[in-house]
C-alpha cells in the first residue's frame, strides 16, 4: 500500500518524516536493519532515488548509519531517538493548543476536557 504523499511539500521530505516516525514510534528498533532502497521505494511508490535522497539525509542527521556492503541500520543511540520522541510529541502537544485556540478555548478549558476525556476512557 502506498504512502499518503502529497504534492505541497518536496517528496524526499516526507519519506524522511515518515521514516522517522516510523523509527521513533518502535516501528523499527535500535540497530534494525532497513529495508533496502528498492523495497522502501517500492512500499512507497516513489522513484528509488527519491528514497536515497531520503535515507542520505537521514544518515546525514544520524538517525540511521550505513554499513558497506550490509545496508542502512538505525542508530543504536536510545538516548537520542528519546530526545527526538519527546520532541515530536512536544509539537504535537503545540500543535493541538493553538488548533483548540483558534477554536475558541482557553489552555485551562483545554486541559480539563483532556483530563475530563480520560477519567471518562474516551481516548480509545
Amino acid at each position: 500500500m502506498p504512502w499518503n504523499l502529497d504534492n505541497d511539500r518536496p517528496i524526499y521530505l516526507q519519506l524522511m518524516e515518515r521514516i522517522q516516525h516510523d523509527i521513533i514510534s518502535g516501528v523499527y528498533q535500535p540497530g534494525d536493519k532497513l529495508p533496502s532502497v528498492r523495497d522502501l521505494a517500492v512500499e512507497a511508490a516513489v522513484n528509488p532515488n527519491t528514497m536515497q535522497k531520503a535515507l542520505s539525509e537521514l544518515e546525514r542527521c544520524g538517525l540511521v548509519h550505513s554499513q558497506r556492503t550490509s545496508g542502512r541500520f538505525i542508530t543504536d543511540d536510545t538516548a537520542m531517538l528519546k530526545e527526538m520522541r519527546t520532541e515530536l510529541a512536544q509539537e504535537h502537544i503545540r500543535d493541538f493548543f493553538k488548533q483548540m485556540r483558534k477554536l475558541g478555548f482557553s489552555d485551562e478549558d483545554t486541559l480539563e476536557m483532556i483530563t475530563d476525556t480520560i477519567k471518562k476512557g474516551g481516548l480509545q
